[in-house]
């Protein structure tokens, strides 16, 4: 076999770092890391025609009569894992997923990523992503459904001496940098236990792979420590949820496709008609946005977050300049960043699938560059503070508030059924429906406490 460069880089680290260990990586349907650890003697084979598994045993990769499958590791993503210090070394790399023949998996969320980008590529662009990624830190993980117990009650920004969240997010940042991925900020959010780090901007794919690898380095770190990270969207009835609000843009080579000088906030015409594609379509790609029914108490519920009380999970479809109540914000355009002309879309939350909700956004906001979609007059006002009259003159529409409104909208959604793919869009759209349906028939502790006694 003749490797080329980044294989021939991978092996000879192997050799000099004494790594014995390889772990593959690539996602499920719903965004859950798997693994599977080879040794070095294996890895030329596995960059020639990759490694077998049974596809059947993953969640929405394949049938039982159709379930060998490959992984074949992408080098490009080769890693040593920090937190594995003693030697022997171990290391990481993301795997695309293939059929037997070598065709790339439908299933693969990876591959519908990548799918998304080749269209994207096609009419000249590049896609950039910078996502800002809340999570809390608890002390404890309780198992029954308990609420659990923040770390700390710090607030927004805020620095306490001798702070478990700040020496966690000193350690993580270390460990995330170690790897190559850069961060651009940190620091404490608004609940108890609540932190944020960024990213810097990167390209879709990597941008994706390295949320996949933050969320485990998280948990990592976290158990060193002796407390426990969650993604949860909305862990606490009565604080802030987490979101993963991210920076986009796209460009033509070096030039920003958003920017256009003396226009507008500096936006061009292909930026207002990617914010006009994400407007139009914001309904049908949210159940992949915000997958669980736990998402939904983020956008729609408590203090902090709900609509008309100041929060910044955003419920309603419209955009709008420097406005954190808006689906869609255009920053400040900020002359000494150069062209750094950007959208943020707001309502992604930290327990997505990245790549399947980084295909669906970028699909939504070509269609609109495809067809021309007009861009409807921004808002101006706090979104939340409006009155249901004034958001229908307006014609702000919401947000689908439940996981089976997101559902019945995807349904019905030709370009999520085109980006996705058939296999992912039908077997996503029934593990959702299945958990509806499991939610919606508990009886929960609020129920008994309010209805046994009066009823």
């Amino acid at each position: 076999m003749v490797l080329d460069r980044q294989q021939e880089f991978v092996l000879r680290t192997l050799e000099e770092r004494d790594i014995r260990f390889i772990r593959l990586w690539f996602t499920d349907v719903l965004g859950f890391l798997k693994s599977v650890a080879v040794a070095p003697a294996e890895l030329e084979g596995a960059f020639a025609e990759g490694i077998g598994f049974d596809g059947s045993s993953i969640q929405g990769f394949a049938r039982v009569h159709e379930a060998d499958m490959l992984a074949k590791p992408d080098p490009s993503t080769f890693q040593i894992l920090p937190w594995r210090a003693e030697a022997p070394g171990v290391a990481r790399m993301f795997c695309d997923i293939l059929m037997p023949d070598g065709t790339p998996s439908f299933a693969d969320p990876r591959h519908v990523l990548k799918r998304t980008l080749g269209k994207a590529a096609d009419l000249g662009f590049t896609f950039y992503t910078h996502p800002e990624i809340e999570f809390f830190l608890l002390k404890d993980m309780p198992k029954d459904g308990r609420i659990p117990e923040p770390v700390d009650q710090g607030g927004y920004f805020d620095h306490t001496p001798h702070s478990a969240a700040h020496d966690f997010r000193r350690s993580a940042i270390t460990m995330l940098e170690s790897m190559g991925i850069s961060v651009e900020y940190s620091h404490h959010e608004g609940a108890p236990g609540q932190q944020e780090i960024d990213l810097r901007y990167a390209d879709a794919l990597t941008t994706a792979d390295n949320i996949m690898t933050f969320r485990l380095v998280m948990k990592e770190v976290a158990l060193e420590q002796g407390v426990h990270a969650s993604f949860m969207p909305k862990p606490f009835t009565d604080q802030a949820g987490s979101g993963m609000h991210t920076h986009m843009s796209l460009f033509e080579g070096d030039r920003n496709a958003f920017y256009e000088p003396g226009a507008e906030f500096q936006l061009s015409k292909v930026g207002r008609a990617f914010i006009a594609g994400l407007l139009r379509h914001a309904p049908e790609i949210t159940a992949v946005c915000n997958q669980w029914v736990n998402s939904y108490k983020r956008l729609w519920g408590g203090p902090g977050e709900s609509a008309g009380q100041g929060g910044e999970a955003p419920s309603y479809v419209c955009w709008g300049h420097n406005n954190r109540s808006a689906l869609v914000r255009v920053p400040m355009y900020k002359p000494q960043k150069g062209h750094a002309t950007r959208i943020e879309f707001r309502s992604l939350d930290t327990a997505c699938n990245p790549y399947l909700a980084f295909a669906v956004i970028l699909g939504a906001g070509l269609k609109g560059i495809e067809e021309g979609y007009e861009l409807p007059p921004g808002a101006e006002d706090d979104v939340w503070a409006l009155t249901p009259a004034e958001r229908r003159v307006l014609g702000i529409q919401p947000l689908p508030q439940s996981l089976d409104e997101a559902i019945k909208a995807m349904e019905r959604s030709e370009l999520l059924a085109d980006v996705l793919g058939e296999h992912v869009f039908d077997f996503f759209l029934r593990n959702k429906r299945a958990e509806w349906d499991d939610y919606r028939r508990q009886v929960t502790g609020y129920e008994r406490k309010r209805y046994l006694e009066i009823l």
